[in-house]
């Protein structure tokens, strides 16, 4: 969330940003009044208990010269003093409590580069990247390929988890693995630390991570633990120095993280949806930084640059998207996008997104970092690095063969040991 001294001292800029979103300013408004109601409620209490102390003192001193008639009038003045520090108390919390839920809702500022659009259509190219492959014959979809191969079973999960599971069988869960372990030993390669989260997390840390409001539908809670399966490793390695002061000599702290992710997914989809596009569990490595607030915009422009590095490795044809202010969430600042070219789609589709959250999670997670000044709020930055199930697709529709098998890019070849992959015997 935004920090209470923007709204304070610099409400017309919140105002503006809202203003390129096409929100209203009601928000805004009804935080600065409850924030002027909270005050003036501490202000009352504070004079109520400065009246409360100057007649305990004058009661003391009455009883101690022996005016018991004294005694009796102040105390009769001040008898509901109590009473009234105690409302005024509850009074000031439920202010504050209503306060920064309505904060927690409101947006994060955006950079100025952020392009103005009312919604996916108003996103632009960043830049294109590789060659769009070539066929000498109808190039197939992923679910046609999955098909042949016999490397998924999708009503069998179904049988026994519903929709959109799978079962991932033969070669084509190999590559899977060794996309992993590709992805992780080239982050290593680049200062991250390998980190695997927790795959459950409580509704405090949660909400200091995202707008549960908006993000709630498509997450599984955990009964009765009162916990949420996570959607992405994003959201506890974020949260993971949740109310800590960190040491500004250990920023940035760099992570990837590797986890299987949960998502309801719900609503309709399209034809290219289905298969393991988009799916209920999937496996994903994500890029995580912590940092100096000097640094993040440096930081967020090098986790694109791996993503586009590791894309350009792996030989697949995709494009990077700047995403517009209708098609960004609440958290992000800025946000880029990743789409992969699927030749059976005929279409790009997303695999990648990459966010700089400023300050938004920090305010909302309590971390900070140790400064000359006091603690100041860190920033927060994430990014995809490889969310397996869709990497496979953009592999599989771009690396076919006209037998329908499919060629390993070159770079996993020495995970998997073989060039080619091979269908599955049942």
């Amino acid at each position: 969330m935004l920090d209470m001294n923007t709204f304070r001292e610099n409400a017309d800029l919140i105002r503006a940003d809202h203003d390129k979103r096409g929100l209203a300013h009601d928000s805004i408004d009804e935080v600065l009044r409850l924030d002027k109601e909270w005050k003036d409620a501490l202000h009352e209490q504070s004079e109520a208990r400065r009246q409360r102390n100057v007649a305990a003192k004058a009661i003391a001193e009455a009883k101690k010269s022996g005016d018991q008639q004294e005694v009796d009038r102040i105390m009769s003045q001040v008898k509901d003093l109590g009473t009234l520090v105690d409302s005024l108390d509850e009074k000031a919390n439920a202010l504050l409590q209503q306060r920064d839920e309505l904060r927690m809702r409101i947006p994060n500022i955006l950079h100025p580069d952020v392009p103005v659009g009312e919604d996916e259509g108003g996103n632009t190219q960043h830049s294109l990247h590789g060659n769009k492959p070539e066929f000498d014959f109808d190039p197939r979809t992923h679910n046609e390929l999955i098909e042949m191969n016999k490397w998924v079973e999708l009503e069998r999960a179904a049988k026994i988890a519903g929709s959109r599971f799978y079962f991932l069988k033969g070669d084509l869960a190999r590559l899977e693995l060794a996309m992993q372990n590709y992805a992780v030993d080239f982050l290593c390669k680049r200062g991250f630390t390998f980190v695997q989260p927790p795959v459950m997390m409580n509704r405090t840390a949660y909400e200091g991570v995202t707008d549960l409001g908006d993000f709630e539908t498509v997450m599984y809670g955990v009964e009765p633990d009162k916990l949420y399966m996570i959607a992405t490793s994003e959201h506890p390695l974020t949260a993971m120095y949740m109310d800590e002061v960190i040491e500004p000599s250990l920023l940035p702290i760099k992570m990837v993280g590797l986890s299987p992710c949960f998502r309801r997914e719900v609503g309709a989809h399209g034809l290219s949806d289905r298969g393991i596009w988009r799916v209920h569990q999937f496996t994903k490595v994500e890029q995580i930084i912590i940092s100096h607030p000097d640094e993040s915009w440096q930081l967020h422009e090098e986790l694109l640059q791996n993503c586009i590095d590791m894309w350009n490795e792996l030989g697949l044809h995709h494009e990077v998207v700047n995403i517009c202010t209708g098609d960004m969430g609440t958290v992000a600042a800025r946000k880029y996008d990743i789409e992969a070219w699927l030749p059976g789609a005929e279409a790009f589709k997303e695999v990648v997104s990459c966010s700089n959250c400023t300050d938004y999670q920090a305010n909302r997670l309590r971390m900070r970092y140790r400064t000359a000044d006091g603690n100041a709020a860190v920033h927060t930055l994430n990014s995809t690095a490889v969310a397996t199930s869709r990497a496979l697709v953009a592999i599989m529709e771009q690396n076919q063969l006209d037998d329908g098998r499919v060629r390993v890019p070159d770079v996993l070849v020495p995970y998997m040991g073989k060039d080619v992959l091979s269908p599955a015997p049942f």
